[in-house]
């Protein structure tokens, strides 16, 4: 079933949902009832087409997209010209606090068992209703730490449940546990629709990526080095599990972003597929004939140049005085992900980028001039999780490991992850070697002058590669929230993060540059944000979780419960 026709399913699937209570009252003649639905596996499959979109969102749809490229802006890889900030004020409604998904996966769970499916039929969907479960309850959790959890439907009247206290993150991410677990053991490894259906691969891609968060917020945030090392061997077992199976393999980098169609795409683990005149986005055209916010000075320095090296440490580093100085001899993946032979300036190039330095990771070169390379007419593919995550999610986890009473960081570990990324055809980057716990290239260790003084030399090296393998696919908040990190996102203590290209204006004298600011007057690091007022600082820790909504405050209160506050709001 391609994701592309899930629209007309996932109709099917709330309807079911959203009118259960009518008609459970009076069953019509000529629509599906929950007594009747539930009549085969393959109205079971069409019921959870109905997640699919909530949590599978690729590129989006239309003008709007996730959390790829600008979707998420709000980190150290972008340089805006009005930056946005964290959550200021408790909302009065919204915000998150909705446990609508939740209530759909215990229907879905509860219903499964009741299908006449051979039992191996109803472990399975019982697994893919569980991990949604899981994915959703990550996600508030994520947010808001403590919630509520519920693995029953309720009813309306049931009001000791409905307005029960929140309960322990550790106590719910530990049900979210057993769900991965059920469902890595009795989810199919084959399914007729391959890369776009969940699988027990997509299982397990996804629960490294859940519990390596897990696992490094419990270390991080609450010094629990039990839950850490519990969360952290889960990552790293699911993501093993993945390699181990040698379903998957790396090709070239770009052609996951940009490709018409990533069907048959080996490094593709679950995908969302558009098609013209049926479902599109704009991404692409948000890296094609728009301005765009681009990186930061200190994205940009973030990449390796071609000797493996940090930057500060390379021979071959060229500096950053023009864009052929500071595009040679570096990573390959910042060529695929980066306009490598102009800046784009806001003066000259409609197509303009915040910092000079322009994002093409997305764009297909095929299509840029034609019509469905622009506007919201865009086809391709969308890749929702791939192979390169996995390998950077088991690299870590095996770090983070051995510092929580787990075996030492092996060369082997390397070889199977970050070596692999390394290797991939295009980019074959000499190898991380780790020699007596630090990081090496060519059997010589080194630590990277700009690494954080709090961060290991090691695992410094194995964030920089998740960062730069993931640039702008919308990781980067989220990482810097579990490694207890936001302070990088402060303008005034990190001012690399709003800066640009070095430029000099008279080097453009047929340009009207007026309204680019430089460090040094006419020449100098562009700067995004120059006025003082528009900078964003971090200083209240309390953003780490998000407020509850004042209304469900209020809505507990009103039924004799007390809802507690996230501390600090």
């Amino acid at each position: 079933m391609n994701i592309r026709r899930l629209p007309i399913y996932i109709l099917i699937a709330f309807a079911i949902l959203g009118c259960e209570k009518d008609f459970l009252e009076v069953p019509p003649q000529d629509q599906l009832t929950d007594e009747t639905f539930w009549s085969s596996e393959e109205n079971v499959r069409t019921f959870s087409y109905g997640f699919y979109e909530g949590y599978f969102i690729g590129y989006g749809e239309s003008f709007a997209w996730g959390d790829y490229f600008s979707g998420q802006s709000l980190n150290d890889d972008f340089a805006p010209t009005n930056p946005p900030r964290f959550t200021q004020q408790v909302p009065t409604s919204g915000g998150g606090w909705n446990f609508g998904w939740v209530r759909k996966a215990n229907i879905f769970i509860d219903r499964v068992a009741t299908v006449p499916m051979e039992q191996e039929a109803i472990d399975h969907w019982t697994g893919v209703g569980r991990f949604f479960r899981g994915l959703e309850y990550h996600d508030l959790v994520k947010s808001f730490g403590d919630v509520p959890y519920y693995d029953k439907e309720l009813e309306e009247n049931d009001n000791e449940m409905l307005y029960k206290s929140r309960d322990d993150r550790t106590f719910v991410m530990d049900r979210v546990l057993e769900d991965f677990e059920f469902a890595a053991a009795n989810v199919r490894e084959n399914v007729a629709n391959e890369g776009q259906e969940v699988d027990r691969s997509v299982v397990l891609a996804y629960m490294s990526r859940v519990f390596l968060f897990e696992g490094t917020w419990q270390k991080y945030h609450e010094n629990n080095t039990e839950k850490a090392r519990e969360y952290l061997e889960a990552a790293k077992w699911a993501a093993q599990e993945v390699i181990n199976s040698g379903e998957f393999s790396l090709g070239n980098y770009r052609e996951v972003f940009n490709s018409l169609s990533l069907s048959g795409n080996p490094e593709v683990i679950l995908y969302r597929e558009y098609a013209e005149g049926v479902l599109t986005h704009a991404l692409n055209s948000y890296n094609n004939k728009e301005p765009q916010t681009g990186p930061s000075k200190d994205a940009i320095e973030s990449y390796l140049a071609a000797d493996g090296l940090p930057i500060a440490l390379s021979s071959e580093y060229q500096g950053d005085r023009g864009i052929d100085n500071v595009m040679a001899n570096r990573d390959p993946r910042m060529y695929e992900t980066f306009v490598s032979d102009e800046l784009r300036l806001n003066g000259i190039d409609f197509n303009h980028s915040t910092t000079g330095y322009a994002t093409h990771k997305f764009l297909n070169e095929e299509i840029k001039d034609d019509p469905i390379g622009s506007s919201n007419l865009n086809p391709t593919d969308a890749p929702v999780i791939r192979y390169g995550e996995v390998l950077v999610n088991y690299a870590e986890a095996a770090a983070e490991l051995a510092t929580v009473g787990g075996p030492a960081l092996s060369q082997a570990d390397l070889d199977e992850s970050i070596n692999v990324l390394r290797n991939r055809p295009g980019v074959d980057l000499p190898a991380l070697e780790v020699v007596g716990g630090q990081p090496a290239v060519n059997g010589m260790t080194y630590d990277d002058p700009a690494r954080d003084p709090d961060v290991p030399a090691l695992i410094w090296e194995i964030r920089r590669e998740r960062r730069t393998e993931l640039m702008m696919e919308g990781f980067r908040l989220d990482d810097l929230k579990r490694w207890r990190k936001l302070e990088y996102t402060d303008m005034v203590e990190y001012p690399d993060i709003n800066r640009g290209a070095w430029i000099v204006k008279a080097d453009y004298p047929d340009a009207n540059l007026d309204n680019l600011v430089l460090t040094e007057g006419d020449e100098g690091y562009i700067i995004p944000a120059s006025a003082a007022a528009s900078l964003r600082t971090f200083d209240d820790p309390r953003v780490y979780l998000q407020p509850i909504p004042l209304d469900q405050i209020t809505l507990y209160s009103n039924n004799g419960a007390h809802l507690e506050q996230n501390p600090g709001w």
